[in-house]
């Protein structure tokens, strides 16, 4: 059985990447949150549920005790702040492996008019963030797998393509349910995406911005 903790457990993916683990998996998750009473519907024989912020080293050494994976799902301006405490903690806490969600364009990876869009919308206090927050984890020696999603959509499709680190983005979009498939695989298959980034797209979605836009 591997041992997961889930930081930021209450966003979209990560509630959608929990079901899955639950289904697909005999994987015991932690999930890690602000405001734990949040979650209503832990599974107690599968589940432990703790309050902690993940910006605070020993609230995350804690909770990492006896962990395999650590699966982060965090967001917010402090995102930089937020990896170097947990690389710390991981550090302290004796673990290695990290799933680590991060967006497209961190690399300017992202080509053509799409890739100016993507600018557009996330420059100037989103993307800059996530791109130090990448360089703190590109920077340790962690065995980590640095997700970046296409725009994302709440479709009820499983169905994506990988790019890697020095490969032009792909697509303009993908499914929440398509990223929370990619953290159960990997979590199945820890030896997979070793120190790798990934951007990851629907197939077939190119084009100048995504299409809910």
């Amino acid at each position: 059985m591997t041992n997961v903790l889930i930081l930021g457990a209450h966003g979209h993916i990560a509630t959608l990447a929990r079901q899955q683990l639950k289904a697909d998996t005999d994987a015991h998750l932690t999930l890690f949150l602000r405001n734990a009473k949040r979650i209503k519907d832990a599974d107690l024989h599968r589940e432990t549920v703790v309050d902690g912020d993940a910006a605070n080293v020993d609230q995350l050494v804690a909770a990492m005790k006896d962990q395999d994976v650590v699966y982060a799902n965090l967001a917010g301006k402090n995102i930089e702040d937020q990896a170097r405490s947990v690389v710390d903690a991981m550090h302290k806490a004796g673990l290695k492996r990290l799933i680590w969600i991060s967006t497209l364009g961190i690399y300017d990876e992202v080509p053509g008019k799409f890739g100016q869009w993507n600018h557009e919308m996330l420059d100037g206090g989103y993307l800059e963030p996530y791109t130090a927050a990448a360089k703190v984890i590109e920077g340790s020696d962690l065995d980590y797998t640095i997700i970046r999603p296409a725009w994302l959509s709440n479709k009820d499709i499983v169905k994506y393509e990988l790019t890697t680190r020095h490969e032009a983005f792909k697509g303009t979009e993908v499914s929440r349910k398509s990223i929370a498939d990619l953290v159960t695989k990997i979590v199945a298959k820890p030896e997979q995406y070793v120190r790798e980034s990934l951007g990851v797209d629907q197939p077939g979605t190119d084009g100048d911005k995504p299409s809910f836009y």
